[in-house]
């Protein structure tokens, strides 16, 4: 064990400010046709200063509900940003796969592909190519288990601008106006405002 270092007390005096100004923010939820799967993932590549292990981060809606997200330390490490990248899309195909089987089962189901958001270029294409690369082999099951999801038309994984990749906000700091832009599209939200006398 290891004795903190201050960049640990200078996150925690911002996730306690954060906390602090946010205690009766709630997740809002809206009437929206439960047709459509869409996630957005992000990797912070080696940003754990002490491992220099990735941390990945998603979030999935339904509709345009959000309904399910996860921030999560990688249990390996990864030399590449891609790699790093890749792993984070495997970990929501799978999920996406788990929440397509539940739909199913509550007589929901999602007929159209669902569309996975990443903003890394490599990533996107080892999600298409079916060429496997020596390079790789040491991703080769999350390859082949997304290719096979993409082969059976359940996920697309398409590339989205770093501006709108919302998963950013469960992986890094963000500059304080696109983090409030990010949590706003995330339906984080303050509650409605009562009107006087209702409760």
């Amino acid at each position: 064990m290891h004795a903190p270092r201050e960049p640990h007390f200078t996150a925690l005096k911002h996730i306690i400010r954060y906390v602090k100004g946010t205690l009766d923010y709630i997740l809002h939820i809206y009437p929206s046709a439960p047709t459509r799967l869409s996630a957005y993932t992000d990797v912070d590549w080696a940003g754990c200063p002490d491992t220099r292990r990735s941390t990945s981060g998603y979030c999935v809606f339904l509709g345009d509900n959000l309904i399910s997200w996860s921030t999560k330390r990688q249990a390996t490490l990864s030399r590449s940003s891609a790699e790093a990248e890749y792993r984070g899309v495997a970990n929501v195909v799978a999920e996406i796969c788990w929440l397509r089987n539940l739909l199913l089962e509550l007589h929901c189901p999602v007929r159209k592909a669902s569309v996975v958001y990443c903003d890394n270029i490599s990533a996107i294409y080892l999600s298409h190519n079916p060429i496997q690369h020596q390079r790789t082999k040491h991703i080769e099951i999350d390859i082949h288990f997304v290719r096979e999801k993409v082969a059976l038309s359940h996920v697309i994984v398409l590339h989205v601008p770093s501006s709108y990749q919302y998963a950013d906000i469960f992986t890094q700091g963000l500059p304080r106006q696109l983090f409030l832009d990010f949590r706003s599209s995330l339906s984080v939200r303050p509650p409605p405002a009562q009107s006087e006398g209702v409760y």
